[in-house]
């Protein structure tokens, strides 16, 4: 995490990341025509950021939790509603990229249900 990442709010990057998510994920479910294919979940995890740090409690704050296997990690930020794993990843890479760009080590995630 660079410098400039702890100077920000928190919450405006999550409303830019979230918006980029919800229109990746929107435009994919329209290029597929709807919720159709394989099922699954995605999600972001950001590494280098502790949840007892004042960085940490902005990322609990909306709705980030530790995950297993390090980091901390926020499950669906495209809020999208369907299973279709491409759709939900699609959000999710979005997601990350933003984070990425405001200077977080963020990658998104994937798994077949």
């Amino acid at each position: 995490m660079s410098n400039m990442a702890t100077l920000v709010n928190v919450a405006e990057i999550h409303e830019e990341a979230t918006a980029a998510a919800v229109k990746a994920a929107a435009v994919l479910h329209e290029k597929i025509g709807g919720d159709r294919y394989a099922c699954g979940f995605a999600w972001v995890t950001v590494y280098g950021v502790k949840l007892n740090t004042k960085i940490g409690k902005q990322f609990a704050a909306i709705g980030f939790r530790k995950a297993y296997g390090g980091g901390i990690d926020l499950w669906n930020p495209s809020k999208s509603p369907v299973q279709n794993i491409d759709i939900k990843e699609a959000g999710a890479e979005a997601y990350a990229a933003v984070l990425t760009k405001h200077g977080f080590k963020a990658y998104a995630g994937s798994r077949m249900d």
